[in-house]
């Protein structure tokens, strides 16, 4: 990815922020220009929150070059918890770990480095969320 759109689309992978339609409410990610559900071009930006359940899953097991470093990796389809479903990597787990269901966190990680001397992109990716120990 060059760096300029990077950029551009930075709010979209550091802040999870998509698009809420001003007329009927709709949620989208990524950002649309037009509402899928009425068709409006009214929307402002919608900051989600990050939290989610695992719909389904996959192991990766042969990667493009550059993400070969990772193999294996799983990558998911997120519900998220205000409705809408998104693709994303899970990472912090092991693939016998991963779970239809389970509970997720959005975390920002390294999605991958561009060269030797080219930048390191960072990026949303969600982990499971760790229970909280009580005594």
């Amino acid at each position: 990815m060059d760096i300029p759109r990077y950029w551009r689309l930075k709010d979209q992978r550091y802040r999870l922020q998509g698009r809420k339609c001003k007329d009927c409410g709709n949620l989208s990610f990524p950002p649309r220009l037009v509402c899928q559900k009425c068709k409006s071009r009214k929307s402002v930006p919608h900051e989600f929150k990050g939290l989610g359940k695992l719909y389904t899953y996959t192991a990766i097991y042969q990667a493009p070059d550059r993400f070969d470093p990772m193999v294996p990796y799983i990558v998911g389809l997120i519900d998220l918890e205000e409705g809408v479903r998104i693709t994303a990597q899970v990472t912090d787990v092991l693939p016998e770990d991963v779970v239809i269901g389970m509970d997720l966190e959005m975390v920002i990680r390294k999605i991958y480095a561009d060269g030797d001397k080219g930048p390191i992109l960072y990026g949303y990716k969600f982990r499971p969320i760790l229970k909280k120990m009580t005594a």
